[in-house]
């Protein structure tokens, strides 16, 4: 059992990253061939980035739902009705390391949000690389 919670929460991470790959690839590909002004481009940016990261949060909250509904994975415990929008509620918050802990994982879960948080935190500071980086070009230009 150890081994497929594994393979599952190896695959889920790996689907976060590489959308967030092409998500940020896209951004620098597409965005500076826009015609319009480097505010606009660069609100589009985060915007772009943005929906990057609500995307990578419902990757997990489907994945929390799935396995909150089998059996043998755990669950989640706590304010929470077995909805895929408390899945979702609960993935916002483990993935953005807030915790509020009104909902508590058990058993297996428990390995799928501390490997969210992690992905997350990766992933939100990559992003802000990222801006970064876009701000400096863009501002650079004027």
């Amino acid at each position: 059992m150890m081994i497929l919670v594994f393979l599952i929460n190896a695959l889920i991470v790996a689907l976060a990253v590489l959308i967030h790959y092409e998500f940020l690839y896209r951004l620098n590909l597409y965005v500076p061939r826009l015609k319009g002004t480097h505010r606009f481009s660069l609100v589009l940016t985060v915007f772009g980035t943005f929906i990057a990261h609500v995307i990578e949060v419902w990757l997990f909250a489907l994945a929390f739902y799935w396995m909150n509904k089998a059996q043998g994975w755990g669950e989640l415990m706590g304010n929470f009705d077995g909805s895929l929008l408390d899945c979702a509620y609960f993935s916002f918050t483990v993935y953005s390391t807030v915790g509020f802990g009104d909902i508590e994982p058990m058993g297996s879960l428990r390995y799928l949000a501390g490997i969210e948080s992690l992905t997350g935190l990766i992933l939100i500071t990559w992003s802000a690389s990222f801006l970064y980086i876009e701000m400096q070009r863009q501002w650079s230009i004027d």
